[in-house]
Formats: structure tokens, sequence, C-alpha cells
């Protein structure tokens, strides 16, 4: 079987797949799509354009919630989805969360702006960021807080696809200058130092980093 998983090196819905891919072990050739300029033909190989996407033997699959359950079918172990039905459908609605509640504030409204604008040579909206920082993104981190409550993972007592999916979008976050306040919300920031530090994680914010500190200074 032979992979390639198209996307950027920053985005959080790439970095969770490529977690995923990380921790069960599975080999991948990695093709860098740049979202703001994707390769003529690419929607053939994304229906709706977006990173990621993953050929397998000349197949193709797009979004990250999409290929990340592939994964756990042809690589069960080990198991980043529960067993249990109720807890199956917890992480999935984490995941959710975090992709579509999380994804457009901590990652397209703090991080783009303080990022990526300055990477494509356009002024951060720091009034747009402060608004998100003061209003909508505090709520979000306030229910992660309550669910942690007592707990070292999301959903059960072991690392799942809900833990990696908001742990992503929190590396976004930090490139962007801000991590859940450990005053406001001790057990987010705890379980993200946890998850941060697997070592798939580790490795691939190190690189990030550099990466960053070597194109911005």
């Amino acid at each position: 079987m032979t992979m390639k998983l198209y996307g950027a090196i920053l985005s959080p819905y790439v970095r969770k797949t490529r977690m995923v891919l990380a921790l069960k072990g599975l080999d991948y050739e990695s093709v860098m799509v740049d979202p703001n300029n994707k390769p003529e033909g690419y929607e053939k190989i994304s229906p709706l354009g977006r990173i990621p996407a993953l050929e397998v033997d000349g197949r193709f699959l797009a979004d990250s919630a999409v290929i990340c359950a592939y994964l756990e079918r042809i690589q069960p172990e080990p198991a980043l989805y529960p067993d249990d039905a109720y807890e199956y459908a917890r992480a999935l609605w984490f995941e959710k969360f975090a992709d579509y509640e999380m994804g457009p504030q901590c990652t397209f409204m703090v991080f783009r702006n303080r990022v990526v604008k300055r990477l494509i040579g356009q002024a951060c909206n720091e009034q747009e960021c402060q608004q998100a920082l003061d209003t909508t993104i505090p709520p979000l981190l306030d229910y992660l807080e309550k669910e942690l409550d007592g707990k070292e993972y999301l959903v059960g007592d072991r690392l799942t696809i809900a833990d990696i999916a908001v742990a992503s979008q929190l590396v976004n976050f930090a490139h962007g200058g801000e991590r859940p306040d450990a005053a406001r919300h001790p057990n987010l920031a705890a379980h993200t130092d946890r998850i941060h530090g697997l070592e798939p994680f580790k490795q691939t914010i190190e690189k990030e980093s550099g990466f960053l500190k070597k194109v911005l200074g």
C-alpha cells in the first residue's frame, strides 16, 4: 500500500492526520499543497479544494475526519477511537467541535491574522484577534475545561481522536502567541501540555516553530 498525504505543514487538519499516521506507524509521502495557491487539477484529488487529501494506491480521500477514520480501519492498533458506542460518538463530537468551532477562532482568526498574514505580506488585524480572544474563544475553552475536570483525556481513559483534534488546533493557537490560561483553565492547560508532549506532537511543534522563527524572525 502506497499513501500520499497532500497538505501544508501548518494546517491543524493536516497535522491531526499526520499525528494519526505517526501514532499508527504508517508510512506515507508528504506532498506540499499551498492552500492559497493550489496546483491545477487539485479538485480531482479533493473535490472542495481543501487540505488534507490522502491518496492510497491511486484512489483519493478528502477531509481530515474522513481520512483519520479510514486510517483507524486499515490500522486498528493503537486504537484512537473508543470501543464503546457512546464514547465513540463523544469522540466524534469533540473532533467536530475542534474542527468547526475551535478552528474558525483559534486558527482562522488568531493564527491567520498573526502568522499567515505576515507570511503572505499582509497586515494583522489585531482588533479582530482581540475581539475573538475576549468574546468567542473563552466560552470554547471554558467548555473544554469543564469536560476535563478530573480527567486526563476528553473521552475515556486513553488517547483518542478527540484529544488529537483539540490539541492540534491549540498548536496553531500557540503559534499565534496564545495558550490556555493555567489560572482560568488548569485542566485544559495540563491536557494541552500532556498531548503536546507526546513524541509525534513534540517533534512536529519543534519543526513548525523552527520554520516560523526562520521565516518570520
